[in-house]
């Protein structure tokens, strides 16, 4: 595998070595020690999540707060999808900057965010299959939501926004200078 850092500390991108051939491919998606290694600390993946959406499908910018906090490893199954990390960590060089990554079925590419940032995707395909391992729990208590559209933030999604379908809770997002923050 081969790990790229972002511009952003601790956002890895991820290309595995893929095995093609007249039957199909074959790559690991993940093995521990290599990726510890790699992103030189331990994260202990404990659940494993899937989706389904069509296109236009926008989810997030979703975290958790506090003790409940996750650290995400992302990948499309099937399909195509704009995946963001937004950076929430007060003392970071980068708050409230954001890196994307265009993850697909295609470029199996894999995208790693650590505890302290918003995430969210939009899907450029008709559907999309999206898988994330987290190291900790839903806890629904503990979920928050700052707006796809915040003007603080100016993500450049690549679709116009009246084309978007996000969930009721989405659009009830906060707006970043509201949300809480990561020391």
């Amino acid at each position: 595998m081969e790990y790229i850092k972002t511009e952003i500390d601790g956002v890895w991108v991820i290309n595995p070595k893929v095995f093609n051939d007249e039957r199909g491919y074959f790559f690991e998606s993940y093995r521990k020690s290599d990726f510890d290694a790699n992103i030189g600390r331990s994260v202990d993946f404990i659940q494993d999540n899937e989706s389904k959406s069509s296109y236009g499908v926008l989810r997030g910018l979703h975290y958790q707060k506090g003790e409940f906090s996750q650290a995400k490893l992302v990948r499309v199954i099937k399909g195509r999808v704009l995946d963001v990390a937004v950076d929430l960590r007060k003392s970071s060089p980068t708050f409230g900057k954001y890196v994307m990554v265009e993850l697909s079925e295609e470029n199996k590419k894999m995208f790693f965010i650590p505890r302290g940032f918003a995430h969210g995707f939009l899907v450029l395909s008709e559907k999309a299959i999206f898988t994330y391992k987290v190291d900790n729990v839903y806890a629904p208590q503990s979920e928050a939501s700052i707006r796809f559209d915040d003007p603080d933030i100016n993500i450049k999604w690549p679709i116009d926004m009246k084309d978007v379908i996000t969930s009721a809770k989405d659009e009830k997002g906060m707006s970043f200078k509201d949300a809480e923050k990561f020391e």
